[in-house]
């Protein structure tokens, strides 16, 4: 599984300068972004980009550098927007007829992941947070596992309590990670 760009920029950026000035060119390279474009993305001007990558202006303001993991996140294609991750067999996924849900007036994305092994669950949830996810929504069986490799919270619902239990515990984790 891809290790997200982002990730490793922010990473650098808290090691040292010349270590965030090699990942960031290092991010800019696979993206096939050049300085015009993360300045357009950004909205952090191509000069203070010169600077910071010729190593000449090391003390950039933590807004600046929010603006520039923003703007590689987005072209790694992860989501600004708050969703919950579902993770579940394929068949279960078919039967979620929905893509997002409404909690206290707001709305809140789900993103399908299909797994059917163990194995498959744990990647599913690595990758529902680096993906961004608030939250993960999984089986009863899985919650423990995934809940010891996920930083973010997992909520699951009992079959037995619920008609519908994998959009009971959307309907619960929405209500948790996005009170009204």
């Amino acid at each position: 599984m891809p290790r997200y760009l982002w990730r490793g920029v922010v990473e650098a950026a808290l090691k040292s300068d010349s270590e965030f000035r090699a990942e960031l060119e290092r991010a800019m390279r696979e993206l096939g972004i050049g300085i015009r474009e993360l300045s357009r993305m950004s909205g952090v001007s191509e000069s203070l980009l010169y600077k910071v990558l010729s190593g000449s202006r090391s003390d950039i303001r933590v807004s600046t550098l929010r603006k520039i993991i923003r703007a590689i996140r987005r072209a790694e294609g992860v989501s600004e927007e708050p969703f919950l991750a579902i993770i579940a067999a394929r068949p279960t996924l078919n039967s979620i007829d929905v893509s997002q849900i409404k909690v206290g007036g707001r709305t809140i994305r789900l993103k399908e992941y299909a797994a059917a092994t163990i194995e498959e669950i744990l990647l599913a949830a690595i990758r529902a947070e680096e993906d961004g996810a608030a939250g993960i929504v999984c089986a009863p069986v899985v919650s423990n596992i995934v809940a010891r490799v996920a930083r973010i919270p997992v909520v699951s619902c009992p079959v037995e309590l619920c008609k519908h239990p994998i959009m009971r515990a959307v309907e619960i984790a929405a209500r948790k990670l996005f009170p009204g």
